[in-house]
Parts: structure tokens; sequence; C-alpha cells
């Protein structure tokens, strides 16, 4: 099921860089209040909180990513597709039970099973996408249908 959902977020996502390839480039960098504000930097985000669990799930180092070096929207693609195949490839050998070990800024040190990072992953994602269908009726555009029940996404 966490797998379905994962490939119903990447089918989401996918649209909303379809819908992105109509607006203008200065339209998906322009400063927005919200979110990551703007509506590349958003998608990157979502991509980059993905690698970042997944990372720490397997025990491997984050890549250093800057947010603000990337301006194009193939950059975004680009970095969408690799993070989908590392993610994949953590589902190969998933356990919901196992679990990772995350230490805080403040020192604390918390442990999630994977089962509950996986469903932060998928909601944070549902979050910000939500943000960027507000500001595509700001633009006075349709935002993409985000129905789950009538998108086909299942294994």
């Amino acid at each position: 099921m966490m797998l379905d959902l994962f490939k119903y977020n990447w089918q989401v996502r996918e649209d909303w860089f379809r819908w992105c390839e109509e607006l203008p480039a200065e339209e998906l960098t322009k400063r927005r209040n919200g979110g990551m504000n703007s509506i590349l930097h958003n998608l990157f985000h979502v991509i980059s909180c993905e690698e970042v669990w997944v990372c720490r799930m397997i025990g491997e180092p984050v890549p250093p990513r800057d947010m603000k070096a990337v301006k194009s929207l193939d950059e975004v693609k680009d970095y969408s597709e690799e993070i989908k195949l590392q993610t994949l490839s953590y589902f190969e050998n998933y356990e919901p039970e196992n679990q990772v070990e995350i230490s805080r800024r403040n020192k604390a040190t918390l442990i999630y099973s994977h089962g509950k990072v996986l469903s932060h992953i998928i909601t944070h994602e549902v979050h910000h996408i939500g943000q960027i269908s507000v500001w595509a009726r700001d633009l006075g555009v349709k935002p993409v249908s985000t129905d789950l029940v009538f998108r086909d996404f299942e294994s």
C-alpha cells in the first residue's frame, strides 16, 4: 500500500510537471506566500525530503543539494527521476517495522518506524502539492486533479 501511495504522488508530480511546462518560466520561480516560496522550489522540496528520509532509512549519507541553485523545471524533473529510482530500490527490501534513529539539532534522538516515516513523506508531498494548487488558482489556471479515486497507480 505504501508503494502505491508513492506511485500516486509520483503520478500527480508528473502531472504538475506537465502543467508547469505551460507556464512562463518566471511564474515557476516567482516568489509566493507559503511553502518554499515558489512553484519550482515546492516541487524540489518534496523530492528533497523524499531523498533525505530514504537515505536515513537505508543508512546512506544525503548528498548536498542547493535548492536556491535550482533554476529550471528540467533540473527538478531530472532530480525527481533520480530519487524515484532510489525510493523504488528501497522498497525492494521494505519492512515497515524497521526503525530509523534520528538525531535532532537539540541533541534529542528519536526513533521512528519506517512505516511512520513513509507516511510522513507521503503526506508531506500532498501538503505541498496543495499549496501549488492554491497558487494555480491565484494565477487563474486550473490546478492538476489530485483525486486518488480516479487515478490508476496500484501495483
